[in-house]
């Protein structure tokens, strides 16, 4: 099927730029990005866990560190002092 729309000058500007770094045809860029809208539903329809699942445990931690903040504070403190005279 061909379809055709109108782009805005900056979104134009967006998928020529895209389309260039990537190498790839501005056609085939939105027709990737289509089927992923559709495969995905739109934002309305999908959880804040499906909108953040990218971000999610990129930065690990200590499972306790609000509990132990202070003992953490405390002891990176002394680390970092040790040794100085007082």
């Amino acid at each position: 099927m061909t379809m055709t729309f109108k782009l805005g000058p900056e979104l134009e500007q967006k998928l020529r730029q895209r389309s260039a770094a990537l190498r790839k045809p501005a056609s085939a860029l939105l027709r990737e990005a289509l089927a992923s809208y559709l495969a995905n539903g739109t934002p309305e329809q999908m959880s804040a866990y499906a909108l953040g699942a990218d971000l999610f445990e990129r930065h690990r931690g200590p499972s306790d560190l609000a509990e132990q903040r202070k003992a953490l504070v405390t002891d990176a403190w002394a680390r970092k002092h040790r040794g100085r005279r007082g």
